[in-house]
């Protein structure tokens, strides 16, 4: 086993994949609202809607309140997102940490959203991320039953 590894869910949506990937895109402010799990996204560099632009996520994971800062870049064409880790709590268990975000079609109206983490382990022994991979398909179901009720 190396240091560096992916893990991978799929989740499926009852939202269209247009409007959830606007959502996660552009009006990730709206985040909050929908899940109690996110605190707050503020700002740090940049703006809501720019590729490049660097935002702060304050949440709570299994009872600890924490900070992901990211920096995210989009490719509208695939509806795909990705945040890179640029600091936070999670840079301080994981060298590198990058959530990727595959938003597409299915034939029933809605979506689906492939999620992937890619990291690197400090020591090998370090456990992978997969309370991050669950709590992020967490945040995914929250957002979307919030968007089926606006």
């Amino acid at each position: 086993m190396g240091l560096a590894g992916e893990l991978e869910v799929d989740t499926e949506l009852k939202t269209s994949a247009d409007k959830f990937y606007k959502v996660l895109s552009n009006q990730v402010h709206h985040v909050p609202n929908a899940s109690d799990k996110v605190h707050a996204i503020e700002v740090h560099e940049g703006d809501w809607e720019t590729a490049g632009s660097i935002k702060v996520w304050k949440y709570t994971i299994d009872g600890e309140t924490e900070e992901f800062k990211e920096k995210v870049d989009f490719d509208d064409e695939k509806r795909c997102i990705t945040f890179d880790a640029v600091g936070g709590h999670i840079l301080e268990r994981y060298k590198k940490y990058k959530a990727i975000f595959q938003v597409t079609e299915n034939d029933e109206g809605g979506g689906m959203v492939k999620v992937t983490l890619v990291y690197e382990k400090f020591k090998e022994d370090d456990d992978p991320p997969h309370k991050f991979l669950n709590y992020v398909a967490e945040i995914i179901r929250d957002v979307d039953a919030h968007i089926i009720n606006i």
